[in-house]
């Protein structure tokens, strides 16, 4: 299963593939998510003892480590439940003036106005940005870097899709739940996938745009281009497709009409257009077609986490290249 996550319950979608018993996995059209809070037991008893599901998030999973080793963090899955608690408090509290941000309060801005990122960076004790990016975060050739985690500010911000998730989804109403593993932080990909188990992993479908041959035209001033635009998604059904034909997924007749169509014209198509890729790119991963990227640095293990099916690399070559 792959979410397409926002912090507005409308534009939550989650698409699912199935592996039946003839062994092949049988696509269907996005849902929107009903109940996020319960999202992850409702996937246990789905699967019961016998079966397992690995479900991908395109919201951040992790921790920036310089951020973690002046808070006094080791292990991101051991401070997940504590967060929004006793004196981690405020932690899902977006600060209103920078004045506000702290190591136990690190999100910013609660609202618009005269703020820039150079703020968090003062109050944190940071120099550039790139220190409060993850690895997984930063550019690399292929891909520009992703929005710092701590920021909650326009159209590219993560920071209000984490705090969701986190809230929400990872820790939901009972904590986190026994069943439920998060990857990379309890172990590899196929130590995780067993029966009875529900595996939770971080994903960005802009990483599976290259993985799948997804491209978008050229931006013209005043058109709606990319994953905003109809004509756009449409273009790029041949390459979804094939990918389906390849890896012998059955899709449903509506969703094959869906993805032919370009999902649409309605504003939540581009959700669902990036719930579908992010599906295909982890089963693509599943399949073997891209490794999972396991980190092999234990920092990253245990504190940042990574993004399924980015190449991993040990390198820094681009933390001083900022965004």
């Amino acid at each position: 299963m792959h979410a397409d996550w926002s912090v507005t319950p409308a534009k939550r979608w989650i698409a699912r593939a199935t592996l039946g018993a003839d062994g092949r996995y049988h696509a269907e059209q996005s849902q929107r998510v009903e109940h996020a809070t319960s999202l992850l037991s409702t996937l246990g008893e789905q699967v019961g003892q016998a079966g397992a599901a690995l479900v991908g998030f395109d919201f951040p999973i992790g921790l920036p480590l310089a951020y973690a080793r002046r808070a006094g963090i080791k292990e991101f899955i051991t401070i997940l439940p504590e967060l929004g608690k006793d004196r981690w408090s405020k932690f899902y509290e977006p600060a209103h003036t920078p004045e506000e941000i702290s190591i136990r309060r690190p999100f910013y801005p609660g609202r618009a106005g005269n703020t820039r990122q150079q703020h968090l960076l003062k109050q944190l004790g940071f120099e550039t940005i790139n220190d409060i990016r993850r690895r997984c975060e930063l550019s690399h050739p292929v891909r520009r870097a992703a929005c710092p985690l701590f920021w909650t500010l326009g159209a590219q911000q993560v920071g209000k899709a984490a705090i969701s998730g986190w809230r929400q989804v990872l820790v939901g109403e009972n904590g986190i739940l026994p069943n439920v593993s998060l990857w990379p932080f309890s172990g590899s990909l196929t130590e995780l996938i067993q029966p009875g188990q529900v595996i939770v992993a971080e994903t960005y479908p802009a990483e599976f745009y290259t993985h799948l041959g997804v491209r978008f035209s050229k931006r013209k001033r005043g058109e709606k281009t990319g994953k905003r635009s109809q004509a756009d998604r449409a273009a790029n059904s041949s390459c979804l497709l094939e990918f389906a034909k390849q890896a012998g997924i059955t899709l449903t007749p509506s969703l094959e009409i869906e993805i032919l169509d370009g999902f649409g014209p309605a504003p939540d198509a581009e959700d669902r257009f990036d719930a579908i890729v992010g599906l295909f790119g982890m089963l693509n991963v599943v399949f073997g077609g891209r490794s999972p990227g396991e980190p092999e640095n234990e920092d990253v293990q245990k504190i940042e986490g990574w993004i399924l099916g980015q190449e991993w690399t040990d390198s820094n070559s681009y933390r001083n290249k900022e965004e």
